[in-house]
């Protein structure tokens, strides 16, 4: 046992500091309230008293931090996406990500891999090809790769002519990462209570209160209590269009799981991000040596985060073809999210027809890789009342004026 250890348990005093604060009352109110303690309400939480000042403000969540779809996403991170909107706010969040250990002062376990999107058909490749150009276009790194350079990248993969789904070429984004998803709620809301930003979990938020005439937000309805807010930002990811009409809004996003699970910790032998868009599956190897691997998401609406037989039957038919020495490795957990899907594959982001009223929604298959960019552009838009250049194409009037981001090119397993 290492000294220092045996120290500590045996010091009649703790010197450490608690991570979080203790949950204190709720004030009558705040100048903001974001409703939703997953990573982007958070993240915004932070920005917001970090970057303008912005310290009233309340995270209220009905359950514990980080415990939505932060905690039930496989973590991986990139930025190749074909819209230049998309690759633009995604560049950013690649951007942001780099030094938020350093920024947080938490290690989020942020581990370059190189991301690999593989092609089985001719029209796969040419949607590659279109995503390179443009991806090189906006200076992100990412080009079309061919079998000979994908077996040097991933040597344990099989390129196997004679399977159902050869693989042809692949989209090569060297900067794609995984990160620890627990550490990066955590870092942003120690960070944020540190600023004053009080953190309540526990805390649903059972209504909406506007003015009389229905104009603009006042307030929110808790299982604690009622509290005024100038300003309330909406952060739920699936369950968006509930949250959203407590306000009156009817949002274009259907709720459907989205499944994933993880095999027994290994030696180390993947290193790059493994993504089929024709499979609709996934898989990276996590820094304990697990196989997280995910799948496309499910057919039909639903509120449930259960896991079923026919998803592991549909992942892992594919997923033998491409590691067939996976065959007898324990599965471990399995475990699913509720996403918010767009008809666009693009978030919905800014400003409401309910004055003081901002969501942050339609994150699908996406929404931890757009943690850092999303907490950012939020706390800007809520701080000034003007949508950051950023997200200004996500507005949720485009649906209206049919002016839609196209990004289901490259969401490659929500489709």
């Amino acid at each position: 046992m290492p000294l220092g250890l045996l120290k500590y348990g045996l010091a009649r005093r703790y010197p450490a500091s608690r991570h979080f604060p203790i949950r204190p009352p709720l004030k009558d109110g705040y100048d903001v309230v974001i409703i939703g303690g997953g990573g982007h309400g958070l993240a915004a939480a932070w920005h917001l008293a970090h970057d303008h000042g912005v310290t009233d403000v309340a995270v209220l969540d009905k359950g514990y931090l980080g415990g939505g779809n932060t905690a039930r996403n496989t973590a991986i991170i990139r930025s190749n996406y074909l819209t230049p909107e998309g690759v633009a706010f995604y560049a950013r969040s690649m951007d942001l990500w780099r030094d938020l250990s350093a920024r947080l002062r938490i290690n989020i376990l942020y581990s370059q891999r190189g991301h690999l999107t593989l092609a089985h058909t001719d029209a796969a490749v040419r949607t590659m090809r279109w995503r390179a150009e443009v991806n090189k276009h906006l200076d992100v790194d990412s080009q079309l790769i061919w079998p000979d350079e994908i077996a040097r990248l991933a040597p344990t993969m099989s390129l196997s002519r004679s399977v159902r789904y050869p693989v042809l070429a692949a989209l090569y984004h060297p900067p794609g990462a995984i990160a620890r998803h627990d550490a990066v709620a955590w870092g942003y809301a120690r960070a944020a209570a540190r600023k004053g930003v009080e953190l309540h979990p526990q805390t649903e938020v059972t209504g909406l209160l506007t003015s009389p005439d229905g104009s603009r937000i006042t307030g929110v309805e808790t299982t604690r209590g009622t509290v005024r807010a100038h300003r309330v930002l909406q952060a739920v990811a699936g369950y968006s269009g509930q949250v959203a009409g407590m306000a009156g809004l009817k949002l274009p996003i259907r709720s459907i799981p989205l499944q994933a699970c993880v095999s027994q910790p290994l030696k180390p032998f993947l290193d790059p991000i493994i993504v089929s868009g024709s499979l609709h599956i996934y898989i990276s190897q996590s820094a304990r040596g697990e196989f997280v691997m995910g799948g496309a998401s499910d057919p039909y609406p639903l509120y449930s985060t259960r896991s079923t037989l026919d998803f592991k039957e549909g992942l892992f038919a594919h997923m033998l073809e491409l590691f067939p020495a996976l065959s007898e490795v324990p599965i471990m957990r399995q475990w699913a999210g509720i996403t918010d899907m767009t008809p666009d594959f693009s978030p919905v982001m800014g400003p409401t027809p309910l004055e003081g009223y901002y969501i942050d929604a339609g994150w699908g298959t996406w929404g931890f890789k757009a943690t850092p960019v999303c907490g950012e552009t939020m706390a800007h838009t809520v701080a000034t009342g003007r949508p950051h250049p950023l997200i200004e194409s996500f507005a949720l009037s485009r649906f209206a004026r049919f002016d839609q981001v196209g990004e289901k090119g490259a969401a490659s397993v929500g489709q």
